[in-house]
């Protein structure tokens, strides 16, 4: 991405109070790359909206208008977790084992909650939230981003 586009997308979040980061994926071949420009001490699931545009490359550059500010819809009172790297996510411990967390489960902060891996490294990830996890957003072996979010959970459940 051309850093005139990202000049542009930090004016838009300036221009947008109710906007507090605005994320473009695009898909090339197979391949995703991501952009996440946002402002600061915004956090997901925060007051304040975030937009996400994902469009699949066609030989043509991601539209900016695309990321304009457009109706962002009510912000959630869900935290997610997001990805720290990028690798492989895992639900269990090891394969046929029952899932650190699911749709349900009480997490505290510090908890393990899956496992990334990572240049055949096993990292496991630890929850900076406490809550019920409302919704897992990534399915089992499932390749993710850096700051994708895994899970969304609710504080005050």
């Amino acid at each position: 991405m051309k850093l005139d586009i990202i000049a542009h997308l930090v004016q838009i979040l300036k221009d947008a109070p109710d906007v507090g980061a605005i994320e473009i994926r695009r898909g090339l071949f197979g391949a995703w790359s991501s952009v996440r420009v946002s402002k600061a001490g915004h956090v997901m699931g925060n007051q304040g909206g975030h937009v996400v545009v994902t469009q699949a490359a066609q030989g043509q550059p991601a539209a900016l208008a695309a990321a304009a500010p457009a109706p962002v819809a009510a912000a959630s009172h869900l935290l997610g977790i997001p990805s720290p790297m990028v690798g492989t996510f895992y639900s269990a411990p090891e394969p046929g084992a029952q899932p650190y967390v699911k749709v349900g489960s009480r997490v505290n902060v510090g908890q393990v909650v899956c496992i990334i891996e990572a240049m055949k490294i096993m990292n496991e990830i630890e929850s900076e939230v406490a809550g019920v996890v409302k919704e897992v957003c990534v399915q089992n072996a499932q390749p993710v981003e850096f700051g994708q979010v895994l899970y969304r959970v609710d504080p005050n459940g």
